[in-house]
């Protein structure tokens, strides 16, 4: 009997949940190792996952009724993404003047045209859902004041949100939340992911960054709200399309979208949040 067999019996299959934890940790570190190398590896992070998740919000759309045409999704959804940092000499008043009459227009002519309106406003909401949270990232990630703490310590308090949620709720959970959407969500799972992200954040925030403790709170529920507001609106998405999984890239997760969903909504709110109070001076 060789080495391999003896570790590897004729017929073993590693189970579902192994298959989803190694993903997440490969996937986890492909991210982080991105934003270690500079500035460069987020951007070739983001244009990787960008391009992804816009894919496969592409086939999404077509089962929530208006297919988003590629011409304009994945341009716009690059120039937002990108608006803050390489391209922000671009005026965006000028680009959404542009996408306004230059994409109904298109549809006067293109295939398709009967449903123009629809498909023109599902590939601005694409590009808008998937783009400007990445502009969000890359603009606290290019800021001088602990831009790379920003970016991950969002990123590792979502992951905390996420893990608190499922590990509470699988054990104690009891009252649901949001059924409609996502029957196996419940409020316990809901609050002690938040207490996992304040938890992140306040090691983040005050101990790393030096900030006062009530902001690393503050941002910690910012963080745990809107990344369980971004699962449940994916999870609406699919509902409506009525697909499992955005697709089928990432084993044991489904699709690239159905990873960053709960990524997507919390560095909006945090860069504003830290602009308000002058957190990144």
């Amino acid at each position: 009997m060789t080495m391999e067999s003896r570790l590897f019996p004729t017929g073993w299959k590693p189970s579902p949940l192994l298959v989803r934890i190694l993903s997440a940790f490969v996937l986890l570190a492909i991210v982080i190792g991105a934003i270690y190398i500079g500035i460069y590896g987020a951007y070739a992070l983001v244009i990787v996952l960008a391009g992804l998740a816009l894919w496969e919000f592409r086939n999404l759309s077509e089962g929530m009724g208006s297919r988003a045409p590629s011409w304009l999704l994945f341009p716009l959804g690059a120039f937002f993404a990108f608006s803050g940092t390489v391209l922000k000499q671009v005026d965006v008043n000028l680009v959404l003047a542009l996408t306004l009459v230059g994409g109904l227009a298109a549809f006067l002519f293109v295939p398709g045209r009967r449903q123009g309106l629809g498909r023109w406003a599902m590939g601005l909401a694409g590009a808008l859902y998937i783009g400007m949270p990445f502009n969000y990232y890359l603009v606290l990630y290019s800021s001088k004041s602990h831009g790379m703490v920003w970016a991950l310590f969002i990123i590792f308090a979502v992951v905390a949100n996420d893990a608190a949620a499922l590990l509470v709720g699988s054990r104690i959970g009891r009252r649901p939340f949001f059924p409609a959407i996502s029957p196996r969500k419940t409020l316990e799972g809901a609050v002690a992911g938040v207490v996992g992200a304040v938890i992140v954040m306040f090691v983040g925030v005050s101990f790393i960054i030096g900030l006062r403790p009530i902001h690393a709170i503050a941002i910690g529920i910012l963080v745990g709200v809107s990344a369980q507001i971004g699962d449940l609106v994916e999870s609406q998405m699919k509902r409506i399309a009525e697909v499992k999984d955005s697709s089928n890239l990432i084993p044991g997760h489904g699709g690239v979208l159905d990873r960053l969903d709960s990524i997507l909504f919390p560095p909006i709110l945090v860069y504003f949040y830290v602009t308000l109070f002058h957190l990144l001076q």
